[in-house]
């Protein structure tokens, strides 16, 4: 007798964050989910983002604004409006009720009134798990991403978790660490206290603060 396994839960979800997984579909209309714990691991350097000369001039002459957690559904939609995504309608709910529970985040980038970029993830302990991130404008997910990571290291935060590297992700400063060494920085970050709604977020200068690369 097979054994049915147990309906897929936000808490279930909270559970399997805290030992290294996390969930994906095949595609947008593919209703089976299944978890994935990497052999390498992404991870961002609090205080490593690095920021080109390019995207320095960009975010200083930027005339969009800069917002956490005021649609985070319109950022997971905004992710999932591709011609692949492995966000699919029960992934959608269960981060709409991650988000209700105080654990799901969002930055969100504005062109006045347009939702133009951002990214989103969730939050156990100190550690920041991010999900997934759009562009509408040229570097708008980059800008957002240069916001988020100097917040969370404002607000305590030890563990920034991209999943999968990516040439992208790379060139913005991102490490790829084995799945042994993610798990210890992992355990030892959700013990710890923090909160991303514990500070404002940064003023452009505070974000300018970090570290430019030439190009």
């Amino acid at each position: 007798m097979a054994l049915i396994p147990p309906p897929l839960t936000a808490e279930l979800l909270l559970r399997a964050y805290a030992m290294g997984m996390f969930p994906m579909a095949e595609g947008r209309n593919d209703p089976e989910i299944f978890w994935v714990d990497p052999k390498e691991r992404g991870v961002f350097p609090l205080d490593g983002f690095h920021i080109s000369r390019s995207l320095a001039r960009t975010i200083r002459k930027s005339p969009y604004s800069v917002t956490l957690n005021h649609d985070f559904s319109g950022v997971v939609k905004g992710c999932a409006d591709r011609d692949e995504t492995w966000i699919n309608d029960e992934i959608y709910a269960l981060y709409c009720e991650l988000h209700q529970m105080g654990h799901g985040h969002s930055i969100e980038l504005w062109d006045r009134e347009e939702l133009i970029g951002g990214v989103y993830g969730v939050t156990l302990g100190a550690a920041f798990f991010g999900e997934s991130m759009f562009s509408l404008r040229r570097d708008a997910s980059k800008i957002a991403l240069a916001y988020l990571t100097k917040h969370l290291d404002n607000c305590g935060f030890k563990l920034f978790d991209t999943q999968f590297i990516t040439p992208h992700l790379t060139s913005l400063g991102a490490e790829e660490i084995s799945r042994s060494e993610y798990h210890q920085r992992l355990s030892h970050a959700i013990q710890l206290p923090a909160k991303i709604t514990s500070r404002p977020l940064p003023d452009v200068y505070s974000v300018m603060q970090r570290r430019t690369q030439t190009s």
